[in-house]
């Protein structure tokens, strides 16, 4: 039988996400305004948190006691998460766990990221984390030259890995084509205006997205994500701390979560799955297994698009599409106004995903990500998202990756519902 406690989130907050440099701050000031917003959100003094997991890359040991002693000098243990881009769903999922063992009763998740204008990384003299996977590309074929002169090696070399996986897509798959990749950015785009904390809240036109600026084809400067500065935060507790702070009204319940890192099918010969296909399929099949739900039962997802090519990948990855027919969600999807007046697109007459805008309208502040993520999908589920919402949104599915390499896949859903009624 298992005896891990239920988990649930009862608070969740963002700073806007701006590009960098933009704004004159640090990261302990995205973490204390995320915190805060936090904790207002759930009602409860920062004197509640018994533990507090911080995430982040771009920064230097401890950072993350130096963001939660902004919330306060509580001497609570704090604990440092750096996964690359998952590191704030890897942030939630060792607060949920600290919850689950019983040890605490509410734990929060930090993160925030004060990034430069691309990737990059510090340590030149070791050896790259991500050094196999780059080696495997062109190991397997891809052409070893950088593609962009202002690009750094680092973000020449992730552009260049989606790519080469979207070529391999539409070679394997012909019916694909580019528009299919630029539809899902416009789609994107056009979901960010109801979002005033992206760093890009506005609708670009299929035309711009095709034409602006080829980074590698068939990617395009629009189709990617932007990196960001930002902080995210969620409170994670347990039932019994729901009950006890009368909290059921905020509740959102996490039903499932997995992470999984690279399997042998990374380094074989292909790179969709050197790119974390088959580590989201398998964290997906796990958390659908756990749960008993199934995708048909998910209504609104947020789903790691750093590049859009990678999102219809993960349609396929995340069970919402047989493998080769990720292409046609997009296709067969339709525009539906809410009762807020917003406009949201819903795929196969199904789900939304990333009603937020996603990384390519939000920006992509890496130890925030995750976080921010969950905060959509805690939003939605609670009826909060104003012209984001997602009308009669039960189930929440979440998926974030991180490259080196961790995929957490995560399902919600609101405090409350039974299964029988999905």
């Amino acid at each position: 039988m298992d005896k891990r406690k239920r988990t649930f989130v009862v608070g969740v907050g963002t700073t806007k996400f701006e590009r960098p440099l933009k704004k004159n701050w640090d990261y302990h000031d995205m973490g204390r305004e995320a915190g805060k917003a936090a904790l207002e959100d759930a009602k409860i003094p920062y004197s509640k948190v018994q533990a507090v997991v911080a995430s982040y890359c771009y920064g230097e040991p401890t950072c993350g006691q130096r963001a939660a002693y902004e919330l306060g000098l509580s001497g609570v243990p704090v604990f440092n998460v750096n996964n690359n881009c998952s590191s704030g769903s890897s942030a939630l999922m060792l607060a949920r766990r600290l919850v689950q063992s019983g040890i605490e009763d509410c734990v929060m998740a930090l993160g925030f990221e004060k990034m430069e204008r691309g990737l990059s990384e510090r340590y030149p003299e070791k050896e790259s984390p991500v050094k196999r996977h780059m080696d495997h590309m062109v190991t397997i074929g891809a052409d070893p030259g950088l593609i962009q002169p202002r690009m750094n090696a680092m973000t020449s070399d992730v552009v260049k890995l989606y790519a080469y996986a979207a070529r391999e897509y539409l070679e394997k798959y012909p019916e694909a084509n580019i528009d299919d990749m630029v539809n899902i950015s416009y789609k994107n785009h056009k979901q960010s205006v109801h979002n005033p904390k992206a760093s890009i809240s506005k609708e670009i036109s299929r035309s711009d997205i095709k034409d602006k600026m080829m980074l590698c084809h068939p990617i395009t400067f629009w189709m990617s994500a932007p990196v960001a500065d930002g902080g995210a935060c969620v409170i994670v507790c347990s039932e019994e701390f729901v009950i006890r702070h009368a909290l059921q009204r905020k509740a959102v319940e996490i039903i499932s979560q997995h992470l999984v890192t690279d399997l042998p099918s990374s380094f074989e010969k292909s790179y969709i799955d050197l790119s974390g296909y088959q580590m989201a399929k398998e964290a997906a099949r796990r958390c659908f297994k756990e749960s008993g739900l199934t995708p048909d039962n998910v209504n609104v997802v947020e789903v790691h698009d750093c590049f859009s090519c990678n999102e219809m990948l993960m349609y396929e990855a995340l069970g919402l599409a047989k493998e080769g027919t990720g292409y046609q969600l997009i296709r067969n999807s339709e525009w539906r106004k809410n009762k807020e007046g917003g406009e949201m697109c819903y795929l196969n007459n199904k789900w939304v995903v990333n009603p937020s805008g996603g990384l390519e309208s939000k920006g992509h502040p890496i130890g925030a990500t995750g976080l921010a993520q969950c905060a959509e999908l805690v939003w939605q589920l609670r009826g909060q998202a104003g012209k984001r919402q997602v009308e009669d949104a039960k189930i929440g599915l979440q998926h974030n990756f991180g490259i080196g390499g961790a995929a957490v896949v995560t399902l919600y859903k609101k405090y409350g519902i039974q299964q029988a009624k999905l």
